[in-house]
């Protein structure tokens, strides 16, 4: 039997809620396993990593950061005679985001022989979920393995007096928009923030970025902040550090948003971007008829099955488990979920720790992130307080990138920094830090020195190129080594 998304009552294999790429990959794998899957979802496939949020946030910043790079080399910033053209930027980011238009995903999806059911997917009872259609009907499906809740996370606004009035900016909004503000005011100290802040600078506006704490991305070893900070400024960011917004007002429309802060003083902007947190996308998800509570994070195991529900047969994703709020670790996840998906339907017990494949183990090993503001940031694995909280011994080492020669080969001037930590009992690395011009495309090989676990002695001999940034690692082995 193959039922379509039409049937009124359809049976499948598994059922996917939630078609942005964590949805996606968790489809391709449990078609892999040779499993029928119906996929849900209420927007547009490819979801908010597509169309709001990783992608176009990318392209926003693309042209702004090239410019930036060309005027740091000599000879060719000569050639740069004016800025980012922002008409020509928007349309860049619209082809990137195939102008809102899912047709292309929705057909890879349906490709891979998924039944796509459009429409608001909700839990109703034990691996059951009902769909509320466009057209008001309503269709259930029934899952014969497992229901998989990949539904994401949205831009969580504060409780702040105001704040609808001010119709504040969301990510989204930030990344749609097709009007630069003459004065953007940014809220929030952490990735969005800074992207966003650095994005709509090199576009025209004057942005102020407001931070509550004493430093900006504060989960990232302090130096980056530090060197991120300075180079939003040198951009003609306004910073401000422990600051936070009190209040707001905006009683004409088409006027300009009035931001009270705590400091007793005001701050006037044309738009106000708030980028303080995530909320989990399960509010209204139908999670009560699991046991569970609408709106909460969902807690899984290591093959992102949830925990506390009854049959083992509802599983979480990406955003919707906290566990990283990374589109690259939800589709990590989605990988491990969908494989572990096959192998209980063919029968076997993963019930009992250790998982082995079917482990997110990376999720609390060697998680990557890059934030592409300028200068960029990028890290692997725990930075150096959070190895001395968990009870590692450690060597911390540093580097100046400015005295890497493929650096200031790649930038008259390079400024950066890198940082390794070593765990000094297995002499392996767990963590690396790097910030500064292109840095993004050094993070993998830290990567798999991270989660591979690779030894010190063995990665001594892994050459880098000369003359390239990667020569970093040289330094840092070196003076690992001393």
């Amino acid at each position: 039997m193959n039922p379509t998304p039409d049937d009124r009552t359809a049976l499948h294999d598994v059922i996917v809620v939630g078609a942005g790429p964590v949805g996606q990959t968790l489809v391709e794998r449990a078609r892999a396993a040779g499993l029928s899957v119906a996929m849900v979802e209420r927007e547009l496939v490819g979801g908010e990593c597509s169309y709001w949020a990783c992608v176009p946030s990318k392209a926003l910043l693309r042209p702004v950061v090239a410019v930036a790079d060309t005027q740091r080399v000599e000879g060719a910033r000569a050639a740069v005679t004016g800025r980012v053209d922002p008409q020509g930027a928007f349309a860049r980011r619209d082809r990137v985001v195939t102008n809102w238009d899912d047709a292309g995903q929705a057909d890879s999806m349906t490709g891979l022989g998924a039944a796509l059911v459009r429409g608001h997917g909700r839990l109703a009872g034990e691996r059951r979920v009902t769909v509320d259609r466009p057209g008001g009907e309503r269709v259930t499906l029934e899952a014969r393995h497992a229901v998989v809740l990949c539904t994401g996370s949205a831009a969580s606004l504060p409780d702040l007096p105001g704040i609808e009035e001010a119709r504040a900016w969301n990510n989204r909004r930030a990344t749609d928009s097709e009007d630069v503000p003459g004065r953007l005011a940014v809220v929030g100290g952490g990735g969005v923030a800074v992207e966003m802040a650095s994005a709509w600078q090199g576009l025209g506006a004057q942005v102020t970025l407001l931070v509550r704490g004493s430093g900006v991305l504060p989960r990232m070893e302090p130096f980056v902040g530090e060197e991120v900070a300075r180079g939003l400024a040198e951009s003609g960011v306004d910073v401000r550090t422990a600051t936070s917004v009190t209040s707001l007002s905006r009683p004409d429309p088409a006027g300009p948003v009035t931001l009270r802060l705590d400091t007793g003083g005001e701050l006037e902007a044309d738009e106000v971007l708030f980028a303080t947190g995530r909320a989990p996308g399960t509010d209204d998800l139908g999670l009560d008829t699991a046991g569970l509570a609408p709106g909460s994070w969902l807690d899984v195991d290591g093959t992102c099955r949830v925990r506390g529900v009854d049959g083992g047969w509802l599983y979480a994703a990406g955003d919707v488990n906290h566990h990283a709020l990374l589109t690259h670790q939800g589709k990590y996840q989605a990988r491990i979920a969908g494989e572990a998906i096959g192998a209980r339907a063919r029968g076997l017990s993963l019930d009992e720790e250790p998982w082995g494949d079917h482990a997110t183990t990376a999720d609390t090993q060697a998680v990557p992130q890059v934030f592409f503001c300028d200068p960029e940031a990028a890290a692997v694995g725990l930075t150096a307080a959070q190895a001395q909280q968990t009870g590692h011994r450690t060597k911390v080492v540093d580097v100046d990138m400015g005295e890497v020669q493929g650096a200031f080969l790649y930038a008259d001037g390079y400024r950066g920094h890198a940082r390794m930590v070593v765990d000094l009992d297995h002499e392996y690395l767990l963590g690396v830090t790097f910030v500064g011009p292109g840095v993004a495309e050094l993070l993998h090989s830290a990567t798999v020195a991270v989660a591979g676990r690779i030894t010190m002695d063995r990665l001594w001999h892994a050459v880098p190129c000369f003359p390239t940034i990667s020569e970093v690692w040289l330094h840092l082995m070196k003076a690992y080594r001393g």
